[in-house]
C-alpha cells in the first residue's frame, strides 16, 4: 500500500510505502537524505524489495535536500509513534541526529546506519556501509598514478558535501588525500591540511547544481585546477559542466564515489576518470534482514572482523587502469552498479 502525509514545517512532505503481511507484521522505517539522488532511490528499492520478501511493513522518508536534518528528526519521531521495530537511516547531520537516535533506541527500536556512520559510530546499533575512507583512498591513488611525476605539481579542487562535515564526507575527503599522498592534519575533519596543492574546498549538497557552483567558485580561486575530487557523482556531473563552460573539460581529472549506473555511464563517456563503486541495495537489504532478526529474537548483526561496522564492499571503476591500483572497467561496473 502507499500512504502520503502532508504536514507543515520541516516535514513539508513525507512519503510512506510498504507491504502489509497482516496485523502482526513487523514495521520498519527507511530514512534517507533525499528521494532524488539515484543512490538513495536504489537504496529504497532494495529495502522495499527485501521488505516484500520478508513480509515487513516498510515506511520510507526522505529529506527535501541533502542536509535536511529537521525532516529526519521528525521522521524518527513518527517511526517511534507508529510502533516500528527498527529504523534504517542515512543521516544528513551525523552528530546532531544522535539524540533522536538515542530516543528511538531507548524506545526499543534497533537503529541501523546505512552508508553514513553516525558520530560516534556506536550511537547506532549497527552500520552497513562501504569503507568510505578506502573508497576515497582508491580514487586518490588512481589520480596520483595517472598524473605520474606531475602529481607533485597538481592543483586540486575539493568538492565536499556540507559545512557540517558529516562522517561520509570527511572519510571520503581524507581517504582521497591520503591516497594522493597528501599529509593529513586531523583526519576527523577536512580543510585543515597545509599542502599547497590543495586550491580549496567548497560544498555541493551532493547534487549537480551544487557541484557546478562549487566548481565555479574554485576556478575563480585558481583557473588552472587540474584535479577535482567530488563527494559523489551528481556533484561530479555539475563540476564537469562548469569546467566545460571554461573550456577545461578535457584537461582536468575528475574523481568521485558512488558507482551508480549514471556515474558509471559518465566514466564510460570520459566525464569522470574514476569512481569508487558502493552497493546501496545490499546495505538496505541487509538492514531489513537485521530489523527482522531483532524483532524476532533480539539478535544484532556482527561487525566485519577488524572494523567497527559491516563492510559492504567497494570497487574502483575506470577505463584507464593504472599499475598498482586494482580496478574494473565501466562494462563490469555497469553489470554490478548498485547491486
Amino acid at each position: 500500500m502507499k500512504r502520503v502525509f502532508l504536514t507543515v514545517g520541516a516535514m513539508a512532505m513525507v512519503c510512506l510505502s510498504g507491504t502489509v503481511a497482516g496485523a502482526d507484521s513487523i514495521k520498519a522505517c527507511l530514512i534517507t537524505k533525499t528521494d532524488t539522488n539515484p543512490f538513495f532511490v536504489k537504496m529504497r528499492e532494495g529495502a522495499l524489495e527485501k521488505s516484500a520478501e520478508l513480509g515487513v511493513e516498510l515506511s520510507t522518508f526522505a529529506g527535501k535536500i541533502d542536509g535536511d536534518h529537521e525532516t529526519q528528526v521528525a521522521a524518527i519521531e513518527t517511526c517511534i509513534a507508529d510502533g516500528a521495530k527498527g529504523i534504517l537511516i542515512t543521516a544528513s547531520d551525523t552528530s546532531s541526529i544522535v539524540s533522536s537516535v538515542t530516543q528511538a533506541r531507548e524506545a526499543g527500536l534497533v537503529v541501523i546506519a546505512l552508508d553514513t556512520p553516525l558520530d560516534p559510530i556506536d550511537a547506532a546499533d549497527m552500520t552497513f556501509a562501504t569503507d568510505n575512507f578506502v573508497a576515497g583512498e582508491l580514487i586518490g591513488k588512481w589520480a596520483a598514478a595517472s598524473l605520474g611525476a606531475e602529481a607533485a605539481n597538481a592543483k586540486i579542487g575539493m568538492l565536499d558535501l556540507a559545512v557540517s562535515q558529516p562522517t561520509v564526507g570527511v572519510l571520503r575527503d581524507q581517504g582521497f588525500m591520503q591516497g594522493f599522498g597528501i599529509d593529513l592534519a586531523d583526519p576527523n575533519k577536512w580543510g585543515d591540511e597545509n599542502d599547497p596543492r590543495i586550491v580549496g574546498h567548497d560544498v555541493t549538497a551532493g547534487n549537480e547544481e551544487g557541484g557546478r557552483k562549487a566548481m565555479e567558485n574554485l576556478l575563480a580561486v585558481d583557473p588552472m585546477i587540474n584535479v577535482v575530487y567530488t563527494i559523489n557523482e551528481p556533484a561530479a556531473a555539475g563540476a564537469y559542466e562548469a569546467l566545460k563552460a571554461f573550456g577545461r573539460e578535457n584537461d582536468v581529472l575528475i574523481v568521485s564515489v558512488d558507482g551508480g549506473c549514471p556515474g558509471v555511464d559518465n566514466v564510460r563517456a570520459g566525464v569522470i576518470g574514476a569512481t569508487s563503486q558502493q552497493y546501496p541495495l545490499l546495505m538496505a537489504s541487509k538492514g531489513i534482514e537485521a530489523i527482522v532478526a531483532w524483532a524476532k529474537d533480539g539478535t544484532k548483526p556482527a561487525n566485519t572482523p577488524g572494523k567497527d561496522f559491516f563492510d559492504t564492499g567497494v570497487a574502483l571503476i575506470t577505463d584507464s587502469p593504472v599499475e598498482g591500483v586494482e580496478s574494473i572497467n565501466s562494462e563490469e561496473g555497469t553489470a554490478l552498479c548498485w547491486g
